[in-house]
Parts: C-alpha cells; structure tokens; sequence
C-alpha cells in the first residue's frame, strides 16, 4: 500500500488490562478503538474486509453487499480508519481498504484475560480458542 492518501495508523494503545490499571488516556484511547467496532455495520465490514483477497477492497464493492449508501459506507470506513483498523489508499477515484492486522493483534492482547501465552487450562476460553 503506498504512503499517499493512506490513513489509519496500528499504534498499541496499551498494556494488557490485566497487567494493570488504565491511566485516563489510555482508558479514552482504548474506548475510542472499542467504539468504533462497537457497530453492526463496522462489524460487517471488518469481516468482509477480512474474508476478502489480500484483506481489501474498494469501497464501490462494500455498499451492495452491505445495503448501505456509498456515503454511509465511506463513513463507517473512516471511523475504522480514524481508530487505526484499517488503513485507506486512492486509487483512480475510488478508496480500497485495507485491515491493519496488528491493530487486530493489539486490542486481542489488550483483552487478554492472561498475559500472552499464559491460560488457565479450566477456563472455557483455554478449550474453545475464544
């Protein structure tokens, strides 16, 4: 993806909870990211985003599927975008997005009920890879 036009940034917004209390900035930054995902149609996109070749596509192929306006569509993009999930690149007239993998890695190790690597083996978590 190149520099130009590209928006979204995959910054850890902190340590694991269960490594201690949030600081008041953290807490806002990391409810900022929890927000933004927070939406049935985010939730959608990110999925489809996901699910599609190369982990992207252009907004004209997300406002069908989705059954959304293209300005809704755009909107909900930005809001990712803005939260650092996903990153954006203009080509010709449209917008393609693209999910940033490691902000997915850090809010999964931000919720982790256990340090990284660490499980307790009765907790259902530990069975089903929840």
């Amino acid at each position: 993806m190149s520099a130009r036009a590209r928006t979204g940034t995959a910054t850890p917004c902190c340590a694991p909870l269960a490594q201690g209390a949030l600081d008041q900035a953290e807490a806002e930054d990391l409810a900022g990211r929890l927000k933004a995902l927070a939406d049935p149609a985010r939730l959608r996109l990110l999925s489809m985003l996901l699910a599609a070749q190369g982990q992207e596509a252009c907004t004209c192929d997300l406002v069908e599927p989705l059954g959304l306006s293209q300005p809704t569509v755009s909107h909900h993009l930005r809001v990712l975008a803005e939260a650092g999930i996903v990153e954006s690149e203009k080509r010709g007239r449209w917008t393609w997005y693209r999910v940033q993998p490691l902000a997915l890695a850090a809010l999964r190790d931000v919720l982790a009920p256990h340090p990284a690597g660490r499980t307790t083996s009765g907790h259902p978590a530990a069975r089903t890879g929840c």
